[in-house]
């Protein structure tokens, strides 16, 4: 079933698709500025600790969901130094961004290949790679049981998926902060740092929507994947989950 990623109410997968597109286009070459200021900086202790919980090898593939401008797919480059990473996003104008931090060397020699892709419909074999990374993807994508069937097909047997992804501050007074920065803050900072306030409005009501650790775990769950985990970040602003398939 698709879902409107802005309700969580079902509609048509090209509503979400389509907006996201725009606005992740409109924004890409202000967007590494916005996660930094919007999180105070906290969105580096969350790559951090999704490094210290993604169990990667110097022989393994790697290849990264909603790659977007490559944060991710470079912080992986260079704590783990893995034989190659495909950084795959839905928005070519993010990738470009990107590209350009690769070819300044944000690699640190691993070798990174970009492309264009719709995680719900991802072109690659069967058992391809051995971990698959995604941070902030999962909630942007309107048939989430499909996408993560997509990355359970491509992944190796014993493989794991280490998501990074905004979720639910268990704590009541903290909750209903983190619910104000959303709404108001959000929107406008970024408003303020890329112009496009209401891709703001989107990407808040976009969190308020997503599902909470347990939801999240639960889907990962139905999709086929096994001992899955998670960790909480800033009060559980963040989690990062771990989710293994089969041997």
């Amino acid at each position: 079933m698709s879902i409107d990623t802005a309700t969580g109410k079902e509609a048509p997968a090209e509503l979400s698709s389509e907006r996201v597109k725009d606005i992740f286009a409109t924004i890409a070459k202000k967007y590494e500025r916005f996660n930094a200021v919007s999180s105070f900086g906290a969105y580096k202790a969350w790559l951090a600790g999704m490094m210290r919980q993604a169990s990667i090898g110097p022989d393994d593939d790697v290849l990264d969901v909603a790659g977007g401008t490559g944060d991710v797919a470079f912080t992986v480059a260079r704590a783990k130094h893995p034989r190659h990473i495909q950084c795959t996003d839905l928005v070519n104008e993010m990738l470009d961004v990107a590209r350009a931090h690769y070819a300044d060397g944000a690699a640190d020699g691993v070798p990174v290949d970009f492309e264009v892709v719709d995680a719900q419909n991802i072109p690659y074999a069967d058992a391809t790679y051995d971990v698959i990374t995604m941070a902030y993807g999962i909630r942007n994508m309107p048939d989430r049981p499909r996408a993560l069937a997509e990355m359970l097909r491509v992944l190796k047997p014993g493989g794991s998926l280490v998501c990074l992804e905004f979720s639910t501050p268990p704590n009541r007074v903290w909750r209903a902060l983190y619910n104000f920065y959303l709404k108001h803050l959000i929107p406008f900072w970024g408003g303020l740092i890329t112009g496009d306030r209401e891709g703001f409005v989107y990407l808040a009501r976009s969190i308020k929507a997503f599902p909470d650790q347990q939801g999240l775990a639960t889907l990962m769950e139905d999709a086929g994947f096994t001992d899955i985990t998670w960790k909480n970040y800033t009060g559980g602003i963040a989690a990062v989950h771990v989710a293994k398939k089969p041997q």
